[in-house]
């Protein structure tokens, strides 16, 4: 796909979707390292559920740093994978408090280093606490819907985002996440995707490829 087409797919999708934000709901940095962490294969409007009551019974990073690990998993259950989940929120708790004076990282790299932070994580992180946007975060939505517009033929997250960024100008990277969960969730859903009502149909590779035949 020619950068022009990204562009325009990208345009297009803030029309539509003028009010795209950060779905998942925090009030500090380290809330939304944890919001992102439960949010692995969850969706974020069941952590959304989860987290008012967490984040009342931890109020702060070294609550959760210091937190029973049963009681924990207690309260994050509905979010799936509970065990590991709040392994890494604890882990990740005290390398915070132990290796950057109780700040939430701001680089990459660093980020990275905390235990269940990938690089999409670090990526959602990175634009929503610090409004740094230098990758894309793919998870489900922005895979799919890559896929199908034709903006990558990768399967691999990584791979995705390098074929994203070389057709996507920097000055787009702040909205590309938000427009992608929300046009995953409202449009171009996993199964019976609403085609009929797409507003970037006229620039999708699948859409043209199944009406062509």
């Amino acid at each position: 796909m020619k950068q022009i087409d990204a562009i325009k797919i990208i345009e297009t999708l803030k029309q539509t979707y003028p009010d795209a934000t950060c779905s998942l709901d925090f009030t500090t940095p380290f809330e939304l390292v944890v919001a992102v962490m439960l949010s692995a294969q969850c969706t974020d409007e069941r952590v959304n559920l989860t987290t008012p009551a967490l984040f009342k019974r931890y109020p702060s990073i070294q609550a959760f740093a210091d937190c029973d690990l049963s009681e924990l998993e207690n309260f994050i259950h509905p979010c799936g994978f509970y065990k590991n989940k709040a392994k890494n929120i604890k882990s990740t708790a005290q390398k915070i408090i132990k290796d950057y004076h109780g700040n939430v990282p701001n680089t990459m790299e660093e980020l990275l280093t905390l235990p269940g932070v990938g690089r999409k994580s670090a990526n959602v992180i990175l634009l929503e606490v610090f409004h740094i946007a230098t990758g894309i975060a793919v998870d489900t939505h922005a895979k799919r819907i890559s896929n199908r517009l034709g903006l990558s033929n990768q399967s691999d997250p990584l791979k995705v985002e390098e074929d994203l960024l070389k057709q996507i100008p920097s000055k787009y990277l702040q909205d590309v996440n938000h427009l992608l969960v929300w046009f995953g969730r409202d449009t171009c859903t996993a199964r019976n995707p609403k085609c009929d009502t797409c507003s970037v149909k006229s620039l999708c590779k699948a859409f043209h490829s199944r009406n062509t035949h």
